[in-house]
């Protein structure tokens, strides 16, 4: 008897075996994996290791570990919410995921490959120094930190957006993602991606 595979849905709530990402240069380097639990436990360590691991978990544990502010680099991140709780951010998450699928009626991780594939910068620049004279040079962006860093982004722009104000995160990292799919301006990680470009442009 011919046996019927079995289709896994993260969190047994999402399907992602429809999920399509239109840009060429990302597709090899972000994972949909379908798991029921999005917890690899630090398994993939090889180079590019990352790129195995679905990119839910990816923005789950930018959670862990936001950064800074945003407002300089003294002022780190630091609130209940980034406290390194694996349970605490997957109840983030799920709220961040189910907030979405209310608002748009589509596929929440769909939306949130759209806001990755939207809001990441394409070149950016760095500091080249040249007989003592620093001058900024614009680079292309490798696909992985593209990723990175519009996961970054959207997590500390939902931060700035929910610290000290009435919104929730999980309220400020779902319209992020939103704004960030449809390409708004009113999305911090767009307009971050939006600044490191012309300033690239710049610099050429």
């Amino acid at each position: 008897m011919e046996q019927k595979a079995i289709s896994f849905k993260i969190y047994d709530l999402y399907d992602v075996s429809g999920i399509q990402i239109k840009d060429n240069a990302l597709r090899p380097y972000i994972s949909f994996a379908p798991k029921l639990l999005l917890k690899s436990q630090g398994r993939n360590l090889e180079r590019f290791g990352a790129a195995k691991v679905n990119v839910v978990e990816r923005l789950s544990r930018h959670l862990d570990v936001p950064g800074h502010s945003g407002k300089g680099k003294r002022h780190k991140i630091q609130t209940d919410w980034a406290s390194g709780k694996y349970n605490k951010n997957t109840k983030t998450i799920l709220k961040v995921l189910e907030l979405i699928q209310k608002k748009t009626n589509k596929n929440p991780v769909q939306v949130l490959a759209e806001a990755v594939e939207h809001a990441s910068p394409r070149d950016e620049i760095t500091v080249i120094e040249h007989g003592g004279a620093r001058y900024p040079q614009a680079v292309d962006t490798s696909p992985m930190r593209r990723i990175n860093l519009v996961l970054r982004w959207m997590v500390q722009g939902s931060y700035i957006k929910s610290f000290g104000k009435k919104k929730k995160m999980f309220e400020a990292l779902a319209e992020e993602i939103i704004k960030a799919s449809e390409g708004s301006m009113e999305s911090y990680a767009f307009s971050k991606k939006n600044e490191a470009e012309k300033q690239a442009d710049g610099a050429r």
